[in-house]
């Protein structure tokens, strides 16, 4: 019997090998043909080289990628969690340290400095968290996954030509398990549309250059329509009888349009003057409170990421670092 056992588990193991060395045969012959296929966009050897050479699917990143989250976050716990008072005291700390800064860049690129600083505040804690993944690795291994391969696929054929115009070098190249980079945690695509290299070195490094990492934000946001002459929106108190068929993104009024229906600002009082075209958003589902009555940057915001409670609290850290 325990001959039989030894011979089983023995069968298992060499089993387990067979299957992990085909997994790594075939890794290998499909690296060789993204290599043949990046050559083909020009990048050089040098840079696969010292790139692919050595690399092997990371599993911890094929189950951050697959793992289901164990709940789901109320908004109330998400805005705690995500906008706690000791991040707004930092985040006033950090635009007062780089206000000169924060102030010209904001000026030349039309996005106000506390809306720079709330995103860098949320994507990393303000530089703080960028990521312990070397981006390479971790995006072949989603490609080569198969699950959102064509995705990551270009992703990584985009990461490679970062790296290829030498802005970075791929042991510095880290983020995210997905390949979010640097201090604004932009995909590679994002990068290449938006990264600026503000400081004239000739690299854009949204990892250690901060002058590089707050005008890439606020290039990402002027590229994607956000307006320097308004903010992103406010909390509001609705009333009662309030149809909830209203607070939806399609649907926009001017602000007084709102003001009609009885909309007020959290504190009961009148609504601005202006006549910015205004949505009402409920990030709690079923729920009336909160309520924010929101403007095109929060739209903007979206755009950045689309999610409504990432939306609303950048607009409230925003608010709390901007405020007196």
């Amino acid at each position: 019997m325990l001959v039989r056992s030894v011979v089983l588990v023995s069968a298992l193991i060499l089993s387990a090998l067979s299957a992990s060395a085909a997994g790594a045969a075939d890794f290998q012959a499909w690296l060789r043909e993204l290599r043949a296929e990046a050559q083909g966009r020009g990048i050089s050897e040098a840079t696969l080289d010292g790139a692919l050479n050595g690399i092997a699917p990371i599993p911890r990143v094929i189950e951050l990628d697959r793992r289901q989250p164990e709940f789901t976050l109320t908004f109330s716990q998400y805005r705690d969690r995500v906008v706690p008072r000791s991040r707004i005291e930092k985040g006033r700390r950090k635009l007062a340290e780089n206000r000169a800064l924060l102030q010209e860049i904001g000026a030349k690129i039309g996005v106000q400095p506390r809306f720079i600083v709330a995103l860098w505040g949320i994507e990393t804690d303000f530089g703080r968290v960028t990521g312990g993944f070397k981006v390479i690795p971790a995006l072949a291994t989603l490609a080569f996954d198969g699950r959102r391969s064509a995705y990551f696929r270009k992703e990584l054929h985009n990461a490679l030509r970062i790296l290829n115009e030498g802005h970075i070098s791929p042991k510095a190249m880290v983020g995210s398990w997905a390949g979010a980079m640097g201090q604004c945690q932009f995909m590679p695509s994002s990068f290449l549309a938006h990264a600026i290299d503000y400081d004239g070195d000739g690299r854009r490094d949204i990892w250690t250059t901060r002058k590089d990492v707050f005008a890439s934000a606020a290039n990402y946001l002027a590229k994607s329509g956000w307006r320097a002459d308004q903010t992103w929106g406010r909390e509001v108190k609705l009333p009662s009888g309030f149809d909830p068929a209203l607070a939806d993104l399609k649907v926009q009024k001017p602000i007084g349009g709102w003001q009609d229906l009885g909309v007020r600002r959290a504190d009961g009082t009148d609504l601005p003057a202006r006549q910015l075209s205004a949505s009402i958003v409920l990030p709690e589902k079923g729920k009336m409170s909160p309520a924010y009555m929101v403007y095109n940057n929060y739209r903007t915001t979206l755009r950045w990421n689309r999610s409504t409670y990432f939306a609303v609290a950048v607009g409230l850290l925003s608010d709390g670092i901007g405020a007196d």
